[in-house]
């Protein structure tokens, strides 16, 4: 067998490839199968997308719609202002100016630490005391900066262009009387809701109700669409009260004057038209500013006049003796002996300025003597005379819905000792406020009819016939002498008119008795004949040493100024000619 050359060489080179080859596999490889399974679960997964896009855009999309609304969609409040409040001629005593508040996002602010000292110098507040602020606020997303800010000022805040900076539209309330009708307005606080006077008694009136509306906002905060008006603003009511800014005006004016010229510590003042109750005026001192309150000189903003109580003094000696004339034990004319010019009052003794001797009933008013009035309480029984002075409203609020009202202080019978109906025939033992005693003065001008008093005009509440009128025109004629010569408020006289009034010095309660300190208080009605005003005028603690501390010495004065002025103002005519002519002829 012949055998080429070679040809184990080549067997033995074929066999080693072989063997270095992979094993091919078993079976063909299927690409196409592949790929389908590729696409089909490709499709299937778009499906799915398809799917769940549907449901979340079309069949199951409330959630996330809240989701998304609840990121830049936003119902904010509409603000809406006060209503205004006017005296009694239309002339604003109360009115609600638009103010910007500056807002922050605090979470926006303090990405940009750079701008927070600009920021800062355009509030007007230290830089450190910003920083600190908005980091105790970190987590949330809103914050006042400054609030109720002139616009122009906030514009220029705006103008910083400082991310996470923003305003809205407020109110702020404005008072052009300032001081002289602060204690009968009261004030607003920074919501815009009424803290005291008159602002707190309607503030339910006056408030009205703030709208709403949605908006979208952007991811910095700012409103770029106008979506839905939830409900419309509804602005607040106006009202008019009863007070006259003049003869308002005029009587803070006096009353400060007063004050001033006797050294006293503070003065209140009441007028009222005797015809229908209503509060033509009302001031104290010291006063405050009510378009800028703050939390000191609280003592400032009580309202004297309706809140503190005084002992009447003498002023409660005409009520003493309309109880004895109704009574029937005593006429005007009936003799009263006050020798020696004291009597006995338990452990004390009541006393008169100096011995006046025998006296006429009306001349018990006219001389102010305290031993007469005592001795004329005496006639009357203890339940009598108390029922009596109840009816006047002593011991019961006046009712003129005035926030802090006070009803005053009357013993009842059963807490009365020995001498408690002695002194307050003449005003000690009891108390009461300057719009009480006013109260009772125009009931005496009005016939005997007492009217609650009201700071609304043309409200009218129903009147009480507290006395008869003919008594109550006695009453008045005798307290006419009490400003005429030989009386003890000459200085409250007016030229052309007849004034009724009593004057009243009682000292201040102090440590269980009674100090060297003073209340002086003047209350008249004028004119006589037809009368239209009754005032009060209190002033507390006088100095002794410049007019004294006698009623008519120092209230006196304050009456016939305001008073001359308001008849002047109301175009009240005279009633006394004869004295005006005999007076210019000279």
């Amino acid at each position: 067998m012949s055998v080429r050359p070679g040809n184990g060489r080549q067997r033995g080179a074929g066999k080693a490839a072989r063997e270095a080859r992979p094993p091919r596999p078993r079976g063909r490889f299927n690409l196409r199968g592949r790929l389908a399974l590729v696409g089909g679960a490709l499709g299937l997964c778009s499906l799915a997308l398809v799917g769940r896009a549907v449901d979340l855009q079309l069949i199951d999309n409330d959630f996330y719609r809240q989701q998304g609304d609840a990121r830049f969609l936003r119902e904010i409040p509409i603000p809406t202002s006060r209503g205004m409040i006017t005296d009694r001629n239309g002339e604003p005593l109360a009115v609600s100016s638009p103010v910007e508040s500056i807002w922050g996002n605090p979470q926006e602010l303090l990405k940009h630490p750079d701008r927070l000292p600009e920021l800062a110098a355009a509030l007007g507040v230290p830089a450190d005391e910003l920083t600190r602020k908005l980091g105790q606020r970190s987590d949330k997303e809103f914050m006042y900066l400054r609030r109720r800010m002139n616009p122009d000022q906030a514009r220029e805040i705006l103008a910083l262009d400082i991310p996470g900076v923003f305003s809205q539209r407020e109110f702020r309330r404005f008072y052009p009387q300032g001081e002289a009708l602060a204690h009968v307005l009261g004030f607003t606080n920074v919501d815009d809701r009424g803290q005291e006077g008159i602002e707190l008694a309607f503030d339910d009136w006056l408030r009205g109700e703030p709208g709403a509306k949605k908006v979208i906002r952007d991811r910095r905060g700012r409103i770029v669409e106008n979506v839905d008006l939830v409900r419309p603003a509804q602005p607040g009511h106006d009202l008019t009260l009863s007070i006259d800014r003049r003869i308002q005006y005029l009587t803070y004016r006096e009353l400060k004057r007063a004050v001033a010229e006797t050294g006293a510590s503070s003065a209140s003042a009441v007028v009222l038209d005797v015809a229908t109750g209503e509060v033509l005026a009302m001031a104290n001192v010291p006063s405050y500013n009510p378009n800028a309150v703050d939390g000191s000189h609280r003592e400032a903003r009580r309202n004297r006049a309706v809140t503190d109580v005084i002992e009447p003094g003498s002023t409660m000696k005409p009520v003493t003796i309309a109880a004895a004339l109704s009574a029937g034990v005593v006429t005007p004319d009936t003799l009263i002996d006050t020798n020696p010019g004291w009597m006995p009052n338990g452990r004390f003794t009541t006393t008169d300025t100096r011995n006046h001797g025998v006296l006429s009933v009306t001349g018990v008013i006219t001389k102010s003597s305290n031993v007469g009035a005592a001795k004329i309480a005496h006639m009357l029984p203890d339940r009598q005379y108390y029922d009596f002075v109840r009816r006047f409203g002593f011991g019961v609020e006046p009712g003129s819905g005035f926030p802090g009202e006070s009803a005053g202080v009357l013993p009842p019978v059963d807490a009365w000792y020995g001498t408690t109906k002695q002194t307050m025939s003449y005003g000690y033992g009891m108390s009461a406020t300057p719009l009480q005693i006013a109260e009772v003065y125009a009931a005496f001008a009005n016939g005997g009819r007492m009217i609650a008093p009201t700071f609304v005009k043309g409200q009218r509440n129903e009147p009480r016939q507290v006395l008869d009128p003919e008594i109550a025109g006695e009453v008045m004629r005798m307290m006419q002498t009490v400003t005429e010569p030989g009386g003890t408020a000459t200085t409250a006289a007016i030229l052309g008119y007849h004034v009724a009034g009593k004057t009243g010095t009682s000292r201040m309660a102090s440590g269980g008795g009674y100090s060297r300190r003073y209340v002086s208080v003047f209350a008249g009605v004028v004119p006589v004949e037809h009368p239209r005003f009754s005032m009060v005028v209190v002033v507390s603690e006088p100095d002794p040493g410049r007019r004294g501390y006698y009623g008519g010495s120092v209230s006196g004065p304050v009456f016939h100024d305001v008073m001359q002025g308001a008849l002047r103002l109301m175009d009240v005519p005279p009633d006394d000619i004869e004295t005006w002519i005999a007076e210019a002829a000279q």
